[in-house]
């Protein structure tokens, strides 16, 4: 028997696998996302996720650790989605619209009311926890970077003025949709936030 046929073995005859952690991720950050950090307590998140509190200590360690994968877990999907709606479009300016409507249409209804991981981990951890407040402030750094990009593209192929400031139009298009985020918890409706994202969208004009 070789050594690769043992570890097979081996692994069949081990305890198998509980859960599927990113499922129980996905339920965990929208617990984390409603609530934020403190007022999310073990009992909810065990709830949400289906596990017994065992469970998740060994998996994840404790409340801070669940919510590290979550945060994680939540980038790599939105970071995700949004790639597919700017590689639907090809000038600079309709990915930066792509973008912006995005943003828009994750803030509004229940997806809206359950707010941002990020956003929400911004004024509710990070001041608190360094490695959380690394984690945001590279989120927002990438994002900021991306709005750049965008508009670096429009200005190369000319669905964008020339002239306009790249820095300062990323910050402030960074400012606004991170701003819908938070607006989007108040109940606003799908017709207003996407009135929004073309208001948004006179900064790149």
């Amino acid at each position: 028997m070789n050594a690769t046929t043992l570890q097979e073995k081996t692994r069949s005859r081990g305890r198998p696998r509980e859960f599927d952690a990113e499922a129980a991720l996905d339920a965990a950050l929208r617990v984390f996302s409603e609530r934020g950090y403190h007022a999310a307590s073990i009992s909810e998140l065990t709830e949400a996720m289906g596990l017994a509190a065992g469970s998740v200590y060994k998996a994840f360690g404790d409340k801070r650790g669940i919510f590290l994968a979550a945060f994680d877990r939540y980038r790599a999907v939105r970071r995700g989605m949004l790639s597919a709606e700017l590689d639907r479009v090809e000038t600079g300016r309709d990915k930066l619209h792509a973008l912006v409507t995005f943003f828009a249409a994750s803030s509004h209804g229940q997806i809206g009311r359950q707010g941002c991981l990020v956003v929400g981990s911004a004024g509710d951890l990070a001041l608190f926890d360094e490695e959380a407040a690394e984690r945001v402030a590279t989120a927002f750094t990438t994002d900021e970077a991306l709005l750049s990009d965008l508009i670096r593209l429009g200005q190369s192929d000319g669905s964008i003025s020339a002239d306009l400031d790249i820095s300062a139009t990323a910050l402030a298009l960074l400012c606004l949709t991170k701003g819908m985020r938070v607006i989007g918890k108040t109940g606003r409706s799908g017709e207003e936030m996407a009135a929004a994202a073309e208001a948004a969208m006179k900064v790149a004009s």
